[in-house]
């Protein structure tokens, strides 16, 4: 059992299956006694669903309606009980979507991807991730205590303060972005500081191209990505095997057709399955989710994983089903660059731009105006919490293609 979490990582197909459809009735019941969820899924019978051909059968919920649900029906749009003895903290993303986290220990199923990478009781983690209103900083800490690790509460930025805590209490692990991990190292090796204690790390919320994991490799830290998404958690998590992501044990993890509903084709044995959206629906009956379009686009492998985990694997995130881009580990969503826009009416026309330097997202403002409006950085910092590289073109001179936001990252 040394190289698992625990056993539930190594059950056959047909055993996840039928613990997975006898927890599913659980979990539809208590989010029919939710009144969002429903109006959402309608006269459904909770002990009729007990089986992922079931589960497809019904309405897809959209990550994007989130917003506009909470706004008309406060806190949570009558998608969790809002009763704050079920929960410890309240977390708002951007969006903004709001979020609730539910006592409890690794409630955000962090737990299993730390063990995946190699993390391990007494562990010290560097965790970078933000405490500050959004959830990450919470969702790895709650993994590090978990598995009996002690988290160092770092947060983002102020790299030379982060230098002088690794020197001085060691930590041997790093949770963050992958972007952030390569700016201390940069760091340190500018400044002559010895940052070697970090020999691994989990990293999410940003691209992390295969360059940038063997550039961190040769520097002497052996990094793994994990999928989580504010709503859930860790969804998926990458393995020894460096073979696409295994789904987590604790969710339904479905691909489907881009707005719709309906299961892509996952193909044979031994192939890569049509590319689609991810929908997800949590075996927690304590915070039903069901079917909840993320947004973001994978493919299923279907040949069994190298390293001996059972579950689903997914090719990893391959963009966005919409527009929406996440940068640094921050959404930004279209709504936001009309925000932005609205505040600056003597700007024709916006266009966000994001492409990888030096192994960092960077993001780029495009804006058709007659003169340069120096106020318009502030603002985009304001709104989307990220800086941005600004650029003036003359008036009808960008595409009209209808995009707003173009992610021209490299894919892989």
């Amino acid at each position: 059992m040394a190289d698992y979490f625990d056993t539930l990582e190594t059950r056959t197909p047909e055993a996840r299956r039928q613990a997975q459809g006898s927890v599913l009735p659980k979990v539809i019941e208590a989010a029919l006694a939710l009144p969002a969820w429903r109006q959402h899924l309608g006269s459904v019978d909770p002990a009729s669903i007990t089986s992922l051909e079931a589960l497809s059968q019904l309405p897809v919920l959209r990550k994007a309606q989130l917003p506009v649900m909470q706004k008309a029906d406060a806190p949570f749009a009558g998608l969790v009980a809002h009763d704050p003895a079920l929960f410890g903290r309240y977390f708002t993303s951007p969006g903004p979507i709001f979020e609730p986290e539910r006592r409890g220990d690794d409630v955000w199923h962090t737990a299993r991807a730390m063990f995946a990478a190699g993390f391990r009781a007494g562990d010290v983690v560097l965790n970078t991730f933000s405490y500050h209103l959004t959830p990450g900083g919470f969702i790895m800490d709650s993994g590090i205590r978990a598995l009996g690790g002690v988290a160092i509460p770092a947060g983002p930025g102020q790299t030379e303060q982060q230098l002088d805590v690794i020197e001085h209490l060691r930590p041997v692990a790093y949770t963050g972005t992958p972007d952030f991990l390569k700016i201390i190292l940069d760091k340190a090796d500018e400044l002559g500081r010895d940052v070697s204690s970090i020999q691994k790390a989990l990293v999410s919320g940003a691209a992390f191209p295969p360059s940038l994991r063997d550039e961190l490799l040769r520097r002497g830290v052996a990094a793994y990505q994990a999928f989580a998404v504010a709503d859930f958690g860790v969804i998926a998590y990458e393995t020894a095997a460096r073979d696409g992501l295994v789904v987590s044990e604790d969710v339904i993890l479905e691909v489907v057709r881009v707005g719709t509903g309906d299961p892509v084709a996952t193909g044979q044995i031994g192939e890569i399955g049509e590319v689609g959206e991810i929908v997800i629906t949590s075996l927690d009956p304590h915070h039903p989710v069901i079917r909840l379009a993320l947004g973001d686009l994978t493919a299923v492998m279907r040949t069994p994983s190298p390293c001996g985990r059972t579950n689903q694997r997914i090719k990893g995130w391959m963009g966005r089903a919409d527009q929406t881009a996440k940068i640094k580990g921050m959404f930004v969503r279209p709504e936001q660059v009309a925000d932005i826009g609205r505040r600056h009416p003597a700007i024709a026309r916006l266009r966000v731009v994001v492409r990888r330097d030096n192994e960092q997202d960077l993001m780029i403002v495009m804006a058709e105006a007659a003169r340069q409006d120096e106020t318009l950085a502030r603002t985009v910092r304001e709104i989307t919490k990220l800086g941005a590289t600004i650029e003036w073109h003359p008036i009808g001179s960008l595409p009209n293609d209808g995009k707003v936001i173009a992610d021209e990252r490299p894919i892989g």
